[in-house]
């Protein structure tokens, strides 16, 4: 008889949930000891504790952790607060309170933020159908994987947009250098830290040379607000402003948030070309250019080679 699979012991993370909320009851908790604390309290064996995804860099069961507590984070049930630590939240404190039997996506898409992460994940019309919500058999296996994908991107950008708000404001200045850098633009790291070291000139936060002689220029400006904290029209009329005082054709505006309606349509129709980039969208981009990110697995999908059969 064939010994079962250790990783086959391991909870899926919607079961773990409930326990890592419980265990950020107490204080604030680093991930690492939250992951050791529930292997021993749900008395997981050593090979399941040890078992390893198919990249080899992490344990299945680390790793179905951090997604159970990334999900949660999307709920707005704990928040990061440094690097691999979190706590619980005053939402999280009252659904304990409320001593719920199970948590899961069900129960956390009741929170407007997680129903809004979830929609962004299914945004792409190749598969309206997430693989946990019942309807995983109607979709052929690449519909499924590219819907895995998408989700994990979602979860990625909110956790990126979060580090960023989170972090001081000169980290903000080095994203968007190295952003800007691994982009393309600035030329060389001096360079791009030389030209968006001028804060506050005369409302413009940086200027990237796009030529060795500075004939090009983009002209930036850079706002870190919170995720409810909007850019106006009013801020959209005060850039254009500085860039026709520093006699610019185009500039970007980056912020961590967003931009309201008017402030996209002012853009769009002033006399300069001014690129708006929000939250959401900075996030894909430094996950397109790898910039706070790294690739955390490669998976390679093989067909039959018809050439080698003829």
């Amino acid at each position: 008889m064939t010994a079962p699979d250790p990783a086959d012991t391991v909870p899926d993370y919607q079961s773990l949930m409930l326990p890592v909320l419980r265990v950020a009851a107490n204080r604030e908790q680093h991930i690492r000891a939250v992951v050791q604390r529930l292997g021993e309290e749900l008395g997981l064996s050593e090979a399941a504790r040890a078992a390893l995804l198919p990249s080899g860099r992490q344990t299945i069961f680390a790793n179905r952790v951090h997604w159970a507590k990334t999900y949660m984070a999307m709920a707005g049930l704990v928040e990061g607060t440094r690097r691999g630590y979190f706590r619980l939240t005053q939402r999280g404190a009252d659904v304990l309170a409320q001593n719920p039997e199970r948590i899961d996506n069900h129960f956390l898409s009741r929170f407007e933020e997680f129903r809004r992460f979830k929609d962004r994940s299914t945004r792409s019309t190749e598969a309206k159908v997430l693989p946990d919500s019942g309807g995983a058999a109607e979709q052929t296996p690449f519909e499924i994987m590219r819907a895995a994908h998408r989700r994990i991107e979602a979860a990625l950008v909110e956790e990126l947009l979060d580090r960023v708000r989170a972090a001081p404001p000169d980290f903000f200045e080095r994203l968007i250098i190295g952003l800007l850098l691994a982009m393309g633009y600035g030329g060389s790291a001096a360079d791009a830290g030389r030209v968006l070291g001028r804060s506050g000139d005369d409302g413009v936060d940086g200027v990237i040379d796009q030529d060795p002689l500075g004939l090009d220029r983009v002209y930036i400006q850079a706002k870190r607000y919170a995720a409810a904290n909007s850019v106006g029209l009013s801020e959209i009329r005060d850039f254009f402003g500085s860039l026709d005082r520093h006699k610019a054709a185009k500039g970007v505006f980056i912020t961590t948030s967003n931009f309201t309606s008017n402030a996209r349509e002012t853009a769009e129709y002033l006399s300069k070309r001014i690129v708006l980039i929000d939250g959401e969208h900075l996030a894909r981009l430094m996950i397109r250019h790898n910039v706070g990110c790294r690739v955390e697995e490669i998976l390679e999908v093989k067909k039959v080679d018809d050439n080698f059969f003829e």
